[in-house]
């Protein structure tokens, strides 16, 4: 329990490692679907192909799109993209960042899922069955079928109880020289995504490092000033509600204070603290108001420092301020003209 303590405190450390775990859970379950998956071919000449390719290439972009909704950052890329210029530009090289970050992540379970049909062959088979090369494999002149009967026949390769063309070709050779050529073109598959993989990480670095960092940090940025904005809204949004209730349940008090002849209570000391924590916004309207505020216009990223004092005649000349001499002692004297 305590390595899979370490292994979820680790996931939870920050947005990539979290989606890395993402990625990796959903490459193990694309692998137990396929591992649970009935694999039932029809053995028709016209849907052999459409079935085959379509348990290849539909499960995968299924997992692709699952990866991007997976992924808290699309709608923070989003919403970056069809913001309003406002008060802080735009950088299309931090966007690009993190659709490339996305997609990347995304890619990791298609590829899973691609990689282990190939190798597993039965896809291949049931969808390539009627192009069987029977000049090499089996027997190309058989009198008595016409072209259309061989494909119903070939068709029937991938199922052994029906397959009923042992005089055209055997059944084991077929299918054995089909997985073959799946079982190449995984092997392919796997050594093309690993070599781009790691061009990809080696290369990168070599080219446009300091362009790297830069969009990679300003991506971070957007990821926290989100996440410290809903925050901050949530932490508004309760002490506007608690100010709420107590102003509700003081009015609602305040006859039966009267009739009663009873002292008002004190109100309690965290109703201040929560109207501090208001910043001044006490309506709907205002609210509303600052939040579109944010939408169309956020502040430039650019800190500016607070306002020095001038009374010493430094401020705004560069110079740095002087620390305040330690105080002297003063000593009265006393005459007496007695």
């Amino acid at each position: 329990m305590d390595k899979f303590r370490m292994i979820f405190q680790f996931f939870q450390s920050n947005q990539e490692s979290f989606m890395n775990g993402i990625c990796g859970i959903m490459a193990l379950a694309s692998t137990q679907m396929y591992s649970a998956f009935d694999f039932n071919c029809p053995c028709l000449p016209h849907y052999n192909l459409a079935y085959g390719l379509g348990i290849l290439l539909v499960p995968p972009f299924i997992l692709f799109l699952l990866g991007f909704v997976l992924n808290n950052n699309i709608s923070m890329l989003a919403e970056e993209w069809r913001r309003p210029r406002g008060r802080r530009g735009k950088d299309p090289a931090v966007l690009r960042y993190m659709f490339c970050s996305m997609a990347q992540r995304a890619m990791i379970a298609p590829a899973v899922w691609v990689s282990v049909t190939l190798l597993d062959g039965k896809c291949i088979t049931c969808a390539f069955c009627t192009s069987v090369p029977l000049e090499t494999l089996g027997n190309a002149s058989h009198p008595r079928l016409s072209q259309g009967e061989v494909q119903r026949v070939l068709a029937r390769i991938p199922c052994k109880e029906i397959y009923n063309g042992q005089q055209l070709v055997a059944n084991e050779v077929a299918v054995r020289y089909l997985r073959c050529i799946s079982q190449a073109l995984g092997w392919c598959f796997v050594l093309l995504m690993t070599t781009l993989a790691f061009l990809v990480r080696s290369l990168r670095p070599c080219f446009s490092q300091a362009a790297f960092l830069k969009s990679r940090y300003w991506s971070h940025y957007i990821d926290i000033e989100r996440k410290l904005f809903d925050e901050t809204c949530a932490e508004h949004a309760r002490s506007f509600a608690k100010v709420c209730i107590q102003q509700f349940f003081e009015g609602m008090s305040t006859d039966l204070v009267a009739a009663r002849c009873h002292l008002p209570r004190k109100a309690p000391a965290d109703a201040g603290e929560a109207a501090e924590k208001l910043l001044g916004i006490t309506d709907q309207g205002t609210m509303n108001m600052a939040l579109k505020s944010w939408h169309r216009c956020k502040p430039p990223l650019h800190l500016h420092p607070p306002a020095l004092p001038t009374g010493n005649g430094w401020a705004g000349e560069g110079q740095p301020p002087r620390h305040p001499s330690a105080p002297q002692k003063e000593t009265a004297a006393y005459y007496s003209w007695v």
